[in-house]
């Protein structure tokens, strides 16, 4: 996975028609419409751990955090699930990322914002 600076790039290179390949996977999109506000990454307040970004599985709803989190939650379930589309939860972030095509994307038909929780790591 990307860090945020990487994804950004990835975003431009595409809204700038230089990355062409499509994401194969949209039929996975299920969750259309993000929760209201979630607590965190649900296996870091298990465990007492922090997180610095959280994701959200597009197939199942599934809050994970980033890979620049020391746990990586987000793609530990999207590698044990199957699931291949998560979209980021932070604030003015509505991008989403494919991890079998390696794709980042706008996906218009996912409405809404979510509260999250300030980060444990400060980020």
């Amino acid at each position: 996975m990307y860090s945020r600076i990487a994804i950004d790039k990835l975003l431009r290179a595409r809204q700038s028609d230089r990355m062409t390949s499509p994401c194969t996977h949209l039929d996975h999109v299920h969750v259309t419409q993000l929760p209201e506000e979630v607590d965190g990454c649900g296996e870091c307040l298990a465990m007492g751990a922090p997180w610095l970004h959280l994701r959200i599985c597009l197939e199942c709803g599934h809050v994970g955090c980033c890979d620049d989190s020391p746990n990586r939650h987000a793609t530990a379930h999207a590698h044990g699930t199957s699931h291949p589309i998560i979209r980021s939860l932070e604030r003015g972030e509505d991008w989403s990322w494919c991890y079998v095509d390696q794709v980042a994307m706008l996906i218009p038909e996912v409405k809404g914002t979510t509260r999250i929780p300030p980060s444990p790591l400060g980020g």
